[in-house]
């Protein structure tokens, strides 16, 4: 398309009616643009006639000039960086017009630009290579103004020497010119030139000696030597980096402690000179000095500093005896159970030891009894250091003694150092008695910064403090500092660790009285921790789960623990719930039962988070076998509608005749009067029906030869239910009293009950049924009493904790086979539920108002009175 419209421009003055100049601009952003359009060889239009697009927008003709009759000027403000095109039309004014109106119609495209801008900053070098200076000059320097993308800004670097010119164009704001063999001592002129379509521009011009653009290397062989008859100087000696005869340099040197990054720089009217040596003085004794040297050519005003050397080290010699007095602090701890505290001297060497200290000497005084503190000698603590201990800035921290202090006793400690030459001044400390606790500072407030903890306080109210002790704590390693009285602010000036939680403590002293301290918690920076939460205990339930996890270990955590998030899933689907950062149990819940969940913990700081262990479960089938008052109601309702039958098969009314009377037998009981109603969860279940029978009471000369179903409860003694005998062909008189009698069974066992031997003689295990058409007893016209005697007879088993026997492991609590057994003892459990209730009902009684036939009947056909209990056939 572009190019279609610049053929058409091109030709328009051969076969157009209309021209417009001037033709493919380039224009300056932030200027104004004047185009004329011009009709030429025809008489068909007048400048009346035209009007002026820019792009697909028409311009407004309040912006229109008309030179004459036949050319129309436009202006318009040239913003954006995009190319437009302009385009002049005639209006249809005529047949030939329209016929002939691409012959009446032009356009130029507007290209827009900046015009560059002046360089600035320019600086040139050409730095040492092997032993002399490379033929390659390096030039950078300051880019000004903007550039657009159709008309970029380029930069050209010139530079003269010897009459000979060279260049080297660019694009950046750098550029390398090789001189083939570097000039020295000769002059040397250098400058950039910017340029594009809308003009050019040169920089300012560096007209020097071509020695003036030299940077040499460093130094080299740097030694440092120490002599025992000064220990506080250091010699200095070291080599040129190049031959006089290309450059005269001259020296500058710096030195700090070692550790330190506080340097110190000697004068340089001491070493404006072509130098090899220099002595440096005023130092402290037996410490150790980094030193470094740099040089640059000796004309003043000449050449660029050489980097500085390599760090050369040395330790002065040790000097006189110790200025100063050792730092003295304590650590104590309250031991638990007594009324006394442990208490830990540590200190720091004095600040100007002018040796290596040798030992320590401290002596603790009573100030209650001070008969015992004037007979307190002086203890001598060695120590034993080397050169390198004291190779760093930081100063020794020794542990002197440690000592139980009861509650009521204060003492005051003395300590001195020595060194080879001499003793230090003394430093001492008071500890008060636990009772006398003095005002400690106010508003302590902690923040992280540039790798550093910044604190600030406000000092305590009506107390003259005479200084501060600011102490932090990590992982059983302790340091301090002191800051003056006046000071409630500052930053702990020790090298401190990222992902380490400290204890900072600010202590008000009082005349060597130590206040009570005020203490916050920090990190210099905070990561997400090393690992997660461990899940340590779980309780299942249905629809629930409990869980209960570990803290991570303080030196894991790496920051300070925001939150925990417990992720659980079954399938594809992930849940999430989070916590509060001081909570370690959390129970799940709206869970499905019998389902297999994964869960895992997150625990999260600023600085990340890192997630536990997946943590498998099954949630039970059943709910938890609670008491359950649906128990106690199917027994009443038993009681009161399928009551209990006496054993006609017992009766000895049979052999019964008045000159034969029949000895009074103690009347047999059944396995379990009334009913057992049990108290247990679903592992419970293999442990009452198989292996703890044994615990069920037994009486002594009970259970001898019968054995029959509770039903509720308890296991049945029952075996498979047979015919009625009133399904069998006995005879019609029978068969006309079938309507009005009860059902009932009973089996002879030939064992008595759990291996109880009752007789000697094997006896046959019988089945008997009979019919019977008795009348009814007491206690199915007084259904309270039967509710008094069955209550007597209920019992609960306490809850087994779920075992699964296996051959190699008798009792074993693998989570997989329990959970097998889980189900197997549920499916045991389920024909206990008993057909009169609904198994979703909540009801349980009958409410005010309403009477017991709400309660549905059991049908013959599927139910049996039992005693004790229902079966279901």
């Amino acid at each position: 398309m572009i190019n279609s419209v610049l053929l058409f421009c091109l030709s328009s003055e051969l076969y157009n009616h209309l021209v417009i100049t001037p033709q493919s601009p380039v224009l300056e952003i932030g200027t104004n643009f004047t185009a004329t359009c011009m009709i030429i060889n025809t008489d068909e239009i007048t400048a009346k006639d035209l009007y002026w697009n820019l792009s697909d927008i028409t311009v407004s003709n309040k912006q229109y000039t008309k030179i004459n009759s036949s050319s129309l000027s436009v202006t318009i403000p040239v913003i954006g960086e995009k190319h437009e095109w302009l385009f002049c039309f005639c209006k249809e004014v005529s047949n030939y017009v329209y016929l002939n109106r691409s012959k009446f119609r032009h356009g130029i495209i507007l290209t827009k630009g900046y015009r560059p801008g002046k360089p600035e900053n320019l600086s040139c070098e050409a730095v040492q290579v092997k032993m002399e200076i490379s033929s390659t000059i390096t030039c950078v320097w300051k880019k000004v103004g903007r550039s657009s993308t159709d008309v970029p800004t380029k930069y050209t670097l010139y530079v003269k020497e010897l009459g000979r010119n060279h260049s080297k164009e660019t694009n950046g704001n750098s550029s390398q010119v090789n001189l083939e063999i570097f000039p020295h001592h000769m002059p040397m002129e250098i400058w950039v030139e910017a340029h594009n379509k809308l003009g050019r521009i040169e920089s300012g011009h560096l007209s020097k000696d071509a020695d003036s653009f030299v940077k040499t290397n460093p130094p080299s062989d740097i030694k440092v030597i120490s002599e025992k008859t000064f220990p506080t100087s250091l010699l200095i000696n070291w080599t040129h980096p190049i031959a006089e005869e290309y450059l005269k340099l001259t020296y500058q040197i710096r030195f700090c402690q070692n550790g330190s990054q506080s340097w110190t720089y000697v004068p340089l009217v001491d070493t404006d000179k072509y130098i090899q040596s220099f002595r440096l003085q005023n130092l402290r004794p037996d410490t150790v000095y980094v030193i470094q040297v740099c040089c640059k050519n000796a004309r003043r005003g000449h050449g660029y500093w050489s980097n500085w050397s390599t760090n050369a080290t040395m330790r002065t010699p040790e000097g006189s005896k110790l200025t100063g007095k050792p730092d003295l602090w304590r650590i104590i701890t309250k031991v638990d159970g007594v009324n006394e505290r442990q208490v830990r001297f540590i200190t720091k060497d004095p600040v100007f030891a002018n040796g290596r200290i040798q030992r320590f000497h401290i002596k603790i005084q009573d100030k209650k009894d001070k008969v015992k503190s004037r007979s307190e000698e002086w203890e001598r603590i060695p120590v034993n250091r080397s050169e390198a201990d004291g190779s760093s800035s930081q100063r020794e921290i020794t542990f002197l003694k440690q000592i139980d202090l009861a509650d009521e006793r204060s003492v005051r400690v003395y300590v001195t150092a020595f060194n080879s030459v001499g003793e230090s001044a003394q430093a001492s400390l008071f500890i008060p008695d636990k009772a006398y606790d003095l005002a400690p500072v106010e508003g302590l407030n902690l923040s992280s910064h540039g790798g550093q903890l910044w604190l600030e306080w406000k000092a305590p109210k009506n107390k003259a403090v005479s200084e501060y002790v600011v102490e932090w704590a990590a992982n059983g390693w302790t340091d301090w500092q002191r800051e003056n009285r006046t000071t409630t602010h500052t930053v702990i000036k020790g090298n401190l660790e990222k992902f380490v939680c400290y204890t900072v403590s600010v202590h008000p002293v009082y005349s060597g009285w130590t206040g009570k301290p005020a203490s916050v918690q920090a990190f210099v920076e905070e990561g997400a921790p090393l690992e997660g939460p461990e899940i340590v205990d779980r309780k299942l339930g249905r629809n629930d789960v409990e869980l209960v996890w570990k803290e991570i270990p303080q030196d894991k955590r790496r920051g300070f623990i925001t939150k925990y998030t417990i992720f659980y899933k079954n399938g594809s689907k992930t849940h999430s719930v989070t916590v509060p950062a001081n909570t370690t149990s959390y129970t799940l819940t709206s869970l499905s039962g019998n389902t297999r969940y994964d869960a895992w913990i997150s625990a999260s700081t600023i600085g990340g988070s890192a997630r536990s262990l997946n943590h498998s479960f099954w949630t039970l089938k059943y709910g938890e076998c609670k008491r359950s008052p649906r128990i106690e109601m199917s027994w009443l309702i038993k009681e009161n509608f399928w009551p209990q039958i006496p054993n006609p098969g017992e009766s000895t009314i049979g052999t019964w005749s008045p000159h034969h009377p029949v000895k009074a037998d103690t009347p047999k009981e059944n396995c379990l009067s009334g009913i057992s109603v049990l108290d247990v969860d679903v592992c419970d279940g293999k442990c009452v029906f198989e292996e703890d029978k044994a615990s069920l009471p037994l009486k002594k000369d009970k259970y001898l030869s019968e054995e029959h179903s509770s039903g509720i409860g308890g296991s049945s003694c029952m075996s498979s239910p047979r015919q009625s005998v009133s399904d069998s062909d006995e005879g019609g008189d029978m068969a006309d009293t079938t309507a009005s009698t009860v059902q009932y069974s009973s089996v002879m066992a030939s064992n008595g009950y759990k291996g109880q031997t009752p007789s000697s003689q094997p006896q046959q295990a019988i089945f008997s049924r009979s019919e019977s058409t008795q009348p009814l007893l007491d206690s199915e016209e007084n259904p309270d009493m039967l509710l008094q005697e069955g209550s007597k007879h209920s019992q609960r088993f306490p809850r087994q904790p779920c075992f699964t026997h296996t051959a190699q492991n008798k009792d074993s609590t693998d989570p997989a086979d329990c959970h097998q057994r889980e189900m197997e003892q549920q499916e045991l459990l389920e024909p206990l539920d008993f057909y009169p209730l609904e198994e979703d009902s909540e009801q349980t009684t009958p409410t005010e108002g309403q009477s017991a036939d709400w309660l549905p009947a059991a049908p013959a056909s599927s139910y049996m009175p039992q005693r004790g209990g229902y079966r279901p056939q």
